[in-house]
Order: structure tokens, then C-alpha cells, then sequence
């Protein structure tokens, strides 16, 4: 192995290390956002409208696709 394909190698590991806290931090405020969203509909209860409640519902289906999604990319690039 030469000396370039060491440090290419080292590179690419510190890239992937950056990118997995990234994709890490993004999943826990897209998982933070869907509580608050199921904490808000707890909370307000009867006081929200059906409209207000469906929005809330959609949002934290919606957070929790994108949570999944970050935690899917930092799957597959470990696994790569």
C-alpha cells in the first residue's frame, strides 16, 4: 500500500465518521420533533380541531420517515 492509498483511506474514514454524527444528530431532532408533535396533540387534547389534529399527525408521520431515512444512511454506509 502506498502512501496515498494510506492517507486516501484515512480520508475517507474521517468523511464517513463526519457523515454518520451528521445523519446521527439529524435523526435525533427528527425523532425530537414527532414526540413533540404526540406531546402536543396529549396536551391540547380536545381543544385542537380535526383539521389541527390531522396536520399534527401527518407532521410526526412525516419526522419520523425522515428519522428513519437518516438512521437507513448511516446503516448502509457502515455496512459498506
Amino acid at each position: 500500500m502506498s502512501l496515498k492509498d494510506g492517507l486516501d483511506r484515512g480520508l475517507d474514514a474521517i468523511k464517513k465518521g463526519a457523515d454518520n454524527v451528521k445523519d446521527g444528530i439529524d435523526e435525533a431532532s427528527h425523532r425530537g420533533n414527532a414526540a413533540a408533535e404526540r406531546e402536543s396533540r396529549e396536551v391540547a387534547g380536545d381543544q385542537m380541531t380535526i383539521g389541527e389534529n390531522v396536520g399534527s399527525v401527518l407532521n410526526e408521520g412525516k419526522e419520523s420517515v425522515l428519522a428513519d431515512v437518516d438512521k437507513a444512511k448511516r446503516d448502509l454506509r457502515n455496512t459498506t
